[in-house]
């Protein structure tokens, strides 16, 4: 742990100490990024011309139910569904209404099975997990007999991760797949053994799919009985996205190296990319450009301001910010203590009319970016509780814990920057904030994902008690008891989510899949350690993404 003994004059106390955190891994590099016209107008010309084949595909598919899921499956794995969305919403809807009788009148295997009860899931159909009892024995029992079969029990575990709350049958077909999976893997080829130990590592439902579409990309390349034709329209597709991607993060770049908060608070993270990595798996399409700058931007602020709270400022201090924040009046700077806070309630009031301006360009109201601030105050709010537990060495009972941790992990603020740019309804905005089930789910899964990895680092300094910390002082058990209950609750938050994706939905899917998209990169970023903080265990991840492109040649 780093000590700074060279503080301004009115600075309240003699030392403070700082965190350490690793630096950036990619400084401003992305600010001298030159958008190439000419190339991606020969991308988007040659996709053009590429999605009208596709979509002559997909409706030729109609003509069988199976077929038709099949292709959707595909579409989506490659990352380019999104191309197709009201065509594949009406389908999907078709194939759902006659799901009853296709199942009655055909005999057909677990993994078709499985296939077209993750993708009717996947696109909000209820569809009910007792379509697996027929795969039972008279014991109760998964068959010994379908235990071999390589892409029924792949798909039966893709399908298990779309489970809600109470589906019993589906938590033992996660067993059941994984344990066959795990030996089936040992006894494959090299390219199988590959794909199955992706699966394991990465189920399709919870990972960033963007991420997934590289990975899959690679895998479809291998097929003896690939498409050329659409697997060259991912991969142009691919291209032309992430030269769209690449532009956005030039743009925020050069915004946070004006901002220079990295120079003037030395003590936080540099983290624009990581969280620009963060935001874009809320939603990768070209259509929500906006709505991801701004949502990175708020959340590289919120690193700056958590830094402020845990690692570096007095509990003195963080009271006149907390005030100043909750006030949100430029008027209230003189309130604060010292330069540094200066400088980062400016960028966040700054942020807040930077907002307000964009919403209002696009025909939205201007005073929907009250929702924001609302949200960061509530957050700032749980921020000092959680200081004053920290200086009085006070370890909550968890339920306290979480309750304000729920808040103070800041799930909502970003979330609520997406609503606020992708819908003009304020019912949708009050829905969200009003403590939706998704929107709570999200906030513990985040919380508990975030307290699993990096408890250890954290306590290290002077730091909050984490809900590690509560559980293992409530229950008098061990950390590892502590991490593995905990687990638990993070595999129920899941079926929350899951839950309130079925219709009827009570608002459109798409924002839904924010909620949906925020947990899938919470399960990636925190998958084994905390790899936002520990950025080089993002860095080849976001060069798959933001740097290289895929050949087009194989």
């Amino acid at each position: 742990m780093a000590l700074q003994t060279d503080l301004p004059a009115n600075s309240m106390q003699n030392f403070r100490p700082l965190a350490d955190f690793p630096p950036t891994e990619w400084g401003f590099s992305f600010v001298s990024f030159s958008f190439p016209e000419m190339e991606f107008e020969s991308y988007n010309r040659q996709v053009e011309e590429l999605k009208s084949i596709v979509m002559g595909m997909l409706m030729a598919s109609r003509k069988d139910p199976v077929e038709n899921v099949e292709f959707i499956n595909l579409l989506c794995r490659l990352g380019v569904s999104y191309h197709f969305e009201t065509e594949i919403e009406d389908q999907v809807d078709y194939v759902h209404d006659a799901l009853p009788n296709l199942l009655e009148n055909n005999d057909h295997d677990l993994h078709t099975v499985a296939l077209l009860f993750r993708v009717l899931r996947q696109y909000g159909c209820n569809v009910s997990s007792d379509v697996f009892k027929n795969f039972k024995d008279t014991n109760g029992e998964f068959k010994k007999t379908i235990a071999s079969d390589l892409k029924g029990n792949l798909s039966l575990h893709e399908a298990a991760h779309l489970s809600v709350n109470g589906e019993q049958i589906l938590d033992e077909a996660l067993e059941f797949s994984r344990t066959n999976l795990e030996s089936l893997a040992t006894r494959s080829g090299p390219r199988l053994g590959r794909q199955i130990k992706y699966a394991l590592i990465r189920p399709i439902h919870k990972t960033v799919q963007r991420l997934d579409a590289r990975e899959y990309i690679s895998f479809y390349e291998e097929e003896d009985f690939r498409n050329e034709t659409l697997l060259k329209f991912a991969k142009l597709d691919f291209n032309r996205v992430q030269l769209l991607h690449q532009q956005e993060l030039s743009t925020l770049s050069s915004w946070w190296k004006d901002l220079n908060l990295v120079e003037e608070l030395p003590y936080a993270r540099d983290r624009i990319v990581e969280m620009y990595f963060w935001v874009n798996s809320m939603h990768f399409e070209p259509q929500y450009a906006l709505a991801r700058i701004l949502s990175t931007k708020l959340g590289a602020l919120i690193t700056v301001i958590d830094d402020t709270y845990d690692a570096y400022s007095t509990y003195e201090e963080l009271q006149l910010f907390t005030n100043a924040v909750i006030r949100c009046d430029i008027d209230a700077i003189d309130q604060l203590p010292t330069d540094s806070m200066k400088v980062l309630y400016r960028a966040l009031l700054s942020y807040f009319d930077d907002v307000a301006n964009e919403v209002s360009k696009n025909g939205k109201s201007f005073t929907a970016v009250n929702y924001v601030k609302e949200e960061m105050k509530e957050m700032i709010r749980s921020y000092i509780v959680e200081a004053q537990w920290c200086k009085d060495r006070f370890v909550p009972p968890l339920k306290e814990y979480v309750r304000n941790g729920k808040i103070s992990i800041g799930f909502m603020a970003t979330t609520t920057v997406f609503f606020v740019v992708e819908t003009a309804r304020i019912e949708e905005l009050e829905w969200l904030t009003s403590k939706a089930k998704i929107s709570e789910a999200g906030c513990l899964f985040l919380r508990l994902m975030n307290d699993i990895v990096t408890h250890e680092f954290e306590q290290k300094r002077e730091h909050c008690a984490s809900a590690i910390e509560c559980y293992m002082k409530e229950y008098g058990v061990s950390m590892n008891e502590a991490v593995k209950e905990l687990q638990k609750t993070c595999a129920d938050a899941w079926k929350d989510i899951n839950e309130d994706c079925l219709k009827p939905t009570a608002i459109s899917m798409n924002l839904l899949n924010v909620c949906v998209n925020n947990a899938r990169a919470t399960d990636v970023v925190y998958e084994s350690n905390d790899a936002y903080t520990n950025a080089s265990c993002l860095k080849g991840r976001i060069s798959l993404l933001f740097v290289e492109k895929i050949p087009l040649q194989s």
